[in-house]
């Protein structure tokens, strides 16, 4: 007989990978630190790999382990739905999920789309905000999920995906090339705006910022124009504008991370089986 993969353990794998600390996805899972510590143990040896790396930050996971993370999430949701329409269990309600602007375009009519076909009678409020504003309304529970973006670590294994920062432009534009440089970016403590002010910085190139603003229809109008460039992640660059080339001379911006956020430790059956969802879904887009 092969390797059989146990749902269970899987469940507390995922968990404890969400988590980043066995004790933290204990009190989510209602197991005691021991008891989850063992199942651990028990899913390394039927896969007769290490999985985690335990420091005292918490865990990480080993290469195995990303690549065991990313099929569980998929078992799961798999799994979870198959039992969910044998037994006649359907979902309904009202969702209040988050994300930003470039990530909706690209990952949203995917994600709604296959939810809807397994739960039609859930409805879902979408919010598009950056993702410090995203961050306050999950705090003040105004939001009961949302995807964020966070600083890219190579000891993360909660990211559901990894998208590099690339500065963009109108094509035939040459908007880069102004002295100082004409900038459209987002809210002042977002990501794209903080990396693209620090990479500037770092190489003594000089900048303004022309435009600011939380929505990107905004700032694409913006570079559209050709009056200023601005940073997006590579996927969510619109098709009529362009990723300029390391030989415009702008200096390299980091990757960050994808990963999701719930409102509160006491989330709904909805909220959980939409944030699986996500989990399972989202990396295929």
């Amino acid at each position: 007989m092969g390797i059989r993969l146990d749902i269970a353990l899987l469940r507390n794998f995922v968990a404890i990978a969400d988590a980043s600390t066995v004790s933290r996805a204990a009190g989510q899972v209602g197991r005691t630190q021991a008891a989850l510590s063992q199942q651990l143990k028990k899913l390394e040896d039927t896969i007769q790999q290490p999985l985690m790396i335990r420091s005292g930050r918490g865990v990480s996971l080993t290469t195995h382990g990303e690549r065991l993370l990313a099929h569980a999430q998929r078992i799961l949701h798999t799994h979870d739905e198959a039992v969910a329409d044998l037994t006649g269990e359907t979902l309904s309600g009202r969702l209040r999920f988050g994300l930003p602007d470039d990530y909706a375009r690209i990952f949203l009519p995917g994600l709604l789309q296959s939810f809807a076909e397994l739960h039609p009678q859930v409805f879902i409020d979408v919010v598009c905000a950056t993702t410090p504003r995203l961050l306050e309304r999950l705090k003040d529970k105004s939001l009961d999920i949302a995807l964020v973006s966070e600083p890219d670590s190579p000891e993360s294994g909660r990211f559901l995906r990894r998208e590099p920062l690339v500065w963009v432009g109108s094509k035939g534009s040459a908007a880069f090339r102004r002295d100082p440089l004409q900038l459209a970016l987002s809210d002042p403590d977002a990501l794209d705006h903080t990396a693209a002010i620090a990479s500037l910085e770092r190489a003594g190139r000089r900048y303004c910022i022309a435009y600011s603003s939380g929505s990107v229809a905004g700032l694409t109008a913006v570079v559209r124009s050709g009056q200023a460039i601005t940073v997006m992640t590579q996927t969510g660059v619109p098709p009529d504008l362009r990723v300029l080339p390391p030989s415009s001379g702008l200096p390299a911006l980091p990757t960050i991370g994808i990963t999701i956020q719930s409102a509160g430790r006491h989330a709904s059956r909805l909220s959980h089986r939409f944030e699986a969802h996500v989990r399972a879904v989202l990396p295929t887009l």
